[in-house]
């Protein structure tokens, strides 16, 4: 439970939480070795320097009940005797800064030591201690220097202590950001590797660290290298069926048409899709470049394109207020999943719309169809690769393998972004959000 409350005021950053860990303890000791010497100095010491003077006053004041004269001997003690007309006993019996501790046990130690005493005044001169007493009905002031009843500087050991904390936690910051900093690029350059960029990376710092690099680096090439041949073996296979398919194409095309040949024709159409599919999926986006797009035009243009099918895509802005900033993005990747979340539209519902939205710190894409859709519990396998939902959308209205929205959410995530699926609220079906970062 403390943990639980704690937690939300605790620093986010390694490296502050570090800074924390090491200037705690520092900050502790610092307090408890100043208590006890402020404890010590402002005590003992203050308690027995004011005795010294308290003896003085009390010899002066027996000379005074005595009869004798007490100037000369004030003058050799270095106190400074006056009397006071009207003095107000009544008065409260002391007055120091609040700030001033030794304060409290010189005016403790004067009361009790010496009992004449009714006021003491450490306020009204800061350098001096003005001492009222009764004698004999009237009253009597002493003024003594200060540094005779506490130490002069006491403040000196702390104000040493300060800059010594707040030297070394310079100290330990500077060291820290150094220990941290190979951390961070290493954190960069596994952001960047899951966006599809390769960042270089040197191992530096802490063996621990360095481990780490390392073992990220090699993680790095063998997923590189696994990519790489998955996407040649993928473009091989495609690659070798493409030549019979043209054959059997041409075959086809050559022979008289019939109800026959259109269905022939349609399975050939099929898998030539198929095979785009896959070879689209094994070649993902890593070898694209980053370039700055407005998601304006781009919108248009895929809007443009679907056009081409007879089938009329709705483009909408509302809330795009900045739809012409530019984004950065590889425009050839997010063309394509646009286009598949568009495609999947037009084959299932009658009514297709794409809609463009911006905001703080992002950049959405929303399309949505009146098809079926697809149910709740189905959306999470819906984007996995080769997934089809035939109970949901229907086999006969379109072809292919299951890769539209794999490849729309696996570029949605080399991105830094996202692809959420849910239900239109106005059209009925499937609404797929692309969003990007910007």
């Amino acid at each position: 439970m403390f943990n639980k409350w704690l937690k939300p005021y605790l620093p986010r950053t390694l490296f502050k939480r570090a800074f924390l860990i090491l200037i705690v303890p520092i900050v502790l000791i610092q307090v408890v070795v100043g208590v006890v010497f402020v404890e010590r100095l402002f005590q003992d010491v203050s308690r027995q320097l004011t005795n010294s003077v308290a003896i003085d006053v009390n010899h002066l004041i027996g000379l005074i009940k005595s009869g004798e004269d007490p100037l000369e001997t004030a003058k050799s003690l270095q106190i400074a005797t006056s009397w006071q007309d009207a003095p107000n006993f009544e008065a409260e019996d002391s007055y120091r800064d609040v700030y001033d501790f030794a304060g409290w046990y010189v005016i403790e130690t004067l009361h009790s030591e010496v009992p004449e005493v009714r006021v003491v005044d450490l306020e009204t001169e800061r350098s001096s201690v003005l001492i009222l007493a009764e004698i004999g009905g009237r009253g009597m002031i002493f003024q003594v220097a200060r540094s005779r009843v506490s130490a002069s500087n006491p403040h000196q050991l702390l104000v040493y202590m300060i800059l010594a904390a707040a030297l070394l936690s310079v100290l330990a910051a500077l060291f820290l950001r150094n220990q941290i900093k190979p951390i961070r690029r290493l954190a960069r350059a596994a952001e960047a590797f899951g966006k599809g960029q390769n960042l270089p990376l040197n191992p530096r710092g802490a063996s621990e660290v360095r481990s780490a690099a390392t073992a990220f680096l090699s993680m790095r090439t063998r997923i590189e290298r696994q990519i790489e041949q998955r996407t040649m073996m993928l473009s091989g296979v495609s690659h070798d069926l493409r030549t019979p398919l043209t054959r059997l194409k041409l075959s086809v095309s050559l022979m008289e048409p019939d109800e026959e040949t259109a269905l022939i024709q349609r399975d050939l159409d099929e898998m030539e899709e198929i095979l785009n599919e896959f070879l689209a999926f094994a070649r993902g986006d890593s070898e694209e470049q980053d370039e700055h797009v407005s998601p304006k035009s781009l919108a248009e243009q895929l809007v443009q394109n679907a056009s081409r099918t007879e089938r009329k895509v709705q483009l909408t802005f509302d809330g795009a207020a900045d739809a012409d900033a530019p984004v950065k993005m590889r425009r050839p990747a997010v063309q394509r999943a646009i286009s598949n979340l568009i495609s999947n539209a037009l084959k299932y519902g009658d009514k297709t719309r794409l809609n463009l939205y911006t905001g703080a710190g992002f950049v959405e894409f929303v399309v949505e169809d009146n098809g079926p859709g697809i149910a709740a519990d189905q959306r999470a396998d819906a984007v996995k690769p080769f997934a089809r939902l035939d109970a949901a959308r229907n086999q006969d209205k379109g072809a292919g393998v299951g890769l539209g929205l794999a490849i729309a959410a696996d570029i949605a995530r080399s991105h830094g972004g996202s692809l959420i699926l849910s239900e239109s609220d106005d059209l009925g079906g499937l609404k797929a959000a692309f969003r990007l970062p910007r």
